[in-house]
């Protein structure tokens, strides 16, 4: 093979997700050029847990980043790392990084009396109006308070509490740093002066020196530690930069940075972003610092099972025996859903299927109306009308509270399925734009890029790299037949029924994790 005459620029962003780590790969144009994926599983060992080995945080992302850098070969000049992942996620750590338990991930609700602390403590609406979060099992802050609690050994030992993006920056760079929106997804920083909130960090029994630094998503944080360097075969160090939490993240890569368009993250969960000039008063709407400026806003609503709540459902109805899913199957369950009227022949989906919802630890999922009439299609057709309603009680939210949407920017996996799309824009009566990829990895290039200076400001970066396809428009006779399925469905979920939530599991019972590598 020939030596190339020029190389490529390329910028890089490694996700440590919910279902894996990714590392990606893209040039300054916006085009994407390489991906390496890591999975990693999530053990739910009772209702209402949800946790992952931390160190395949760790493992899994150098591995993806290893392997991307390899097979990129010679040819590409990294200029900068951008790193994003799932949030609000933790793990504790000693002094030398090293895990202390098993990480609690976003949708764990385990935390859920010590997030009612925080809040009878210091009121929701100060907190909401401090940190643009009212404290749920969800948050950070609740997770730590748990770990204190019930863990006393493990939270003794304790030198940081860290999210998985700063693990991995930790990792990288040796400096223990975040960014503003990784870091206000804890709900113990003050959201207008982007610092930790002292008042907060103690409630929860630190001190602000156990929490990695905050910075500007678009700052260079370190470089990539000679160990590293030489490991991945690269000939210089590479700047590392903030990045973004996910959602933040995918909204700037969707193009979403002024007021009016929605960015919905569609992966495992779904996130439903927007921006606004100042925070809004709504309780239920949380709200992060801007990733591109050094003021504005981002608000979030979000649903904890979505894409893979439709996983579930095909891995049943389409993966066969073996339960092991293609990218043909969920092509097929699309085009299936595709055959069913609107209304799925009165099948009603509630998608909540992590035992609770971040905003609702008690909800339980359901199929409501089933009828040995009913074949897999009209399953599949159900669920992604499920997803799209709990979607649009979130966009309606939103808008009442700050700026009514205009349109809807879809990016992930499941923004490849054409009839999800149109339903979706069905459901919500707005346009719904597909955006290419994946607006995640690829806002946290830009922001990489942002930060070493390939792109002058947000509004060139967003041009050059952000390419969204023709609009899905609405159809109004299926968005007036939507209407009624929808009350009903919103009828289903204030049921009391699917309120019931898990038991309380008494104190006793509580066992703490093993210390790693024990024998239990």
């Amino acid at each position: 093979m020939a030596t190339p005459t020029t190389e490529t620029d390329t910028l890089v962003s490694v996700d440590v997700g919910t279902s894996g780590a990714r590392a990606t790969a893209y040039d300054t144009a916006g085009a994407l050029l390489l991906e390496v994926r890591r999975p990693y599983p999530t053990r739910t060992p009772r209702d209402g847990w949800a946790e992952q080995d931390a160190a395949r945080w760790r493992s899994s992302s150098l591995s993806a980043l290893a392997t991307l850098i390899a097979r990129l070969g010679r040819g590409h000049t990294i200029h900068a790392i951008g790193l994003t992942g799932q949030c609000p996620s933790v793990v504790p750590v000693d002094g030398h990084g090293t895990p202390l338990r098993p990480g609690l991930i976003y949708r764990d609700n385990r935390a859920v009396a010590e997030a009612e602390s925080l809040r009878e403590t210091f009121g929701p609406g100060a907190l909401h109006t401090l940190t643009g979060h009212v404290p749920a099992a969800f948050h950070v802050a609740a997770k730590i308070l748990w770990i204190r609690a019930n863990e006393p050994d493990v939270f003794k030992a304790t030198h940081l509490f860290l999210q998985p993006t700063e693990l991995l920056a930790l990792t990288l760079t040796g400096e223990a740093v975040t960014d503003w929106t990784m870091a206000a997804s804890s709900a113990l920083l003050n959201l207008r002066k982007r610092q930790w909130a002292p008042e907060l960090v103690e409630a929860v029994g630190l001190e602000v020196s156990q929490l990695p630094v905050p910075h500007p998503s678009w700052s260079i944080v370190g470089s990539l530690r000679p160990a590293l360097v030489h490991r991945f075969g690269l000939p210089r160090p590479v700047p590392i930069v903030a990045g973004a939490g996910d959602s933040i993240a995918c909204a700037f890569g969707a193009g979403v940075t002024s007021p009016g368009p929605v960015s919905e993250m569609a992966g495992s969960s779904t996130c439903l972003n927007t921006i606004v000039s100042e925070p809004t008063t709504d309780l239920a709407v949380t709200h992060y610092p801007s990733a591109t400026a050094p003021g504005g806003y981002v608000t979030e609503v979000g649903i904890n099972t979505a894409g893979e709540a439709v996983d579930w459902l095909a891995s049943l109805t389409y993966g066969g025996r073996s339960g092991r899913l293609r990218s043909a199957d969920f092509e097929q369950l699309d085009r299936d859903a595709a055959n069913v009227a609107p209304g799925s022949d009165g099948l009603v989906f509630v998608p909540v299927l992590g035992d609770g919802e971040r905003d609702d630890p008690t909800l339980r999922g359901a199929m409501i109306g089933l009828s040995v009439r009913h074949d897999r299609t009209s399953l599949a057709r159900a669920a992604l009308e499920g997803v799209a309603f709990a979607i649009r009680a979130h966009v309606e939210g939103l808008g009442a509270a700050s700026t009514p949407a205009t349109e809807m920017r879809v990016s992930g996996r499941p923004a490849s399925l054409a009839t999800w799309n149109q339903i979706k824009a069905d459901v919500l009566g707005i346009p719904v734009l597909r955006i290419p990829g994946d607006a995640t990895t690829s806002g946290v290039a830009m922001l990489a890029g942002l930060g070493v200076g390939i792109y002058v400001d947000p509004e060139q970066a967003v041009t050059i790299a952000c390419r969204p396809e023709a609009p899905i428009e609405p159809d109004p006779a299926n968005h007036d037949r939507y209407a009624s399925v929808y009350e009903h469905y919103r009828s289903v979920i204030s049921s009391t029924t699917l309120h019931a939530g898990a038991a309380e599991v008494p104190a006793a019972e509580h066992r703490p994790h093993s210390p790693p590598g024990a024998r239990v």
